[in-house]
């Protein structure tokens, strides 16, 4: 197995994904491995990686798979080797952007739900407080 890939457990722990959901990934087109080994272990590289990153990036912002695959493709249209026309690049620029401006906004709505979970809790912990027998 050459250096630059890594097997399906490293990558686990490097990404803090499960085997399991590594390869639910994979069942679903989003990231497959680069290579297998003589052995038919699935090898990733850091490219690989970079896109489960993607992927777990997304997932607690909501995204769908769908999404995360559509975000996916446009990023290896433009990171081909070989440049898209300008025209497409644009169109998947914006693309990019519209993840980027929808990303932000749950981005926003989370911090006001924690904002609420944390009042909540100091509330609690006030409730708590008030109702401790006094110290003798």
């Amino acid at each position: 197995m050459s250096s630059e890939h890594m097997q399906i457990g490293e990558v686990a722990a490097r990404t803090e994904l499960s085997l399991r959901t590594i390869r639910h990934y994979e069942e679903t087109g989003l990231v497959i491995p680069s290579a297998r080994s003589q052995g038919g272990f699935r090898l990733y590289t850091e490219s690989d990686v970079a896109r489960l990153m993607v992927v777990r990036r997304m997932k607690p912002l909501g995204f769908t798979l769908d999404q995360m695959r559509d975000l996916l493709q446009a990023i290896d249209c433009l990171d081909a080797a070989e440049p898209p026309a300008p025209e497409e690049s644009e169109e998947l620029l914006e693309r990019v952007r519209a993840y980027e401006r929808a990303a932000t906004a749950r981005v926003a709505d989370l911090r006001v739900q924690l904002e609420r979970a944390e009042d909540f809790a100091a509330t609690l912990r006030g409730r708590l407080e008030r109702s401790a027998p006094a110290a003798t």
